[in-house]
């Protein structure tokens, strides 16, 4: 595993608060369960009303939680001073959803000063991995007056 150096001592408490801040991880019921620099590690339930018409939970939801583990994986290597934004991602859906619940495991591929490119891995609960994603995120100057802090 590459291990990086991140700007922003406190990092983690960051990533914590601000994943508490997106209400639809909530409604998802998709919890953080872990923090390092260039690596965030969530869990997605396995749940009958995220599913599609076949049963299985939607490739909506899939994207959803892959996007915010790598926009986090890139927050944890970003200075104080910036917030983080997706300017890209693909995904690709691998096999059904359905043996929850999910982990997903987001690393830091390219870090950069303003872009980070992220790779995400979404596994079920045997350890067959079900989705990827390659995500493009942007470090977002907070002293701009269009952005909210996530602090």
């Amino acid at each position: 595993m590459i291990e990086f150096d991140t700007p922003n001592p406190k990092f983690r408490e960051r990533v914590i608060k601000g994943f508490a801040d997106q209400r639809v991880m909530k409604t998802m019921g998709i919890t953080l369960e872990s923090v390092d620099p260039g690596e965030v590690q969530l869990q997605l339930p396995f749940r009958e009303d995220l599913t599609q018409q076949n049963g299985y939970l939607h490739a909506g939801v899939l994207g959803t939680a892959l996007d915010t583990a790598c926009g986090f994986s890139a927050y944890t290597l970003m200075p104080m001073d910036a917030s983080v934004l997706t300017v890209e991602n693909k995904i690709n859906l691998l096999r059904p959803a359905q043996n929850g619940p999910f982990r997903i495991v987001a690393k830091v591929v390219k870090p950069g000063r303003v872009i980070v490119v992220s790779e995400g891995r979404l596994y079920d609960v045997n350890g067959k991995l079900v989705a990827t994603m390659t995500a493009t995120n942007m470090a977002v100057d907070l002293r701009s007056e269009n952005v909210a802090p996530a602090d």
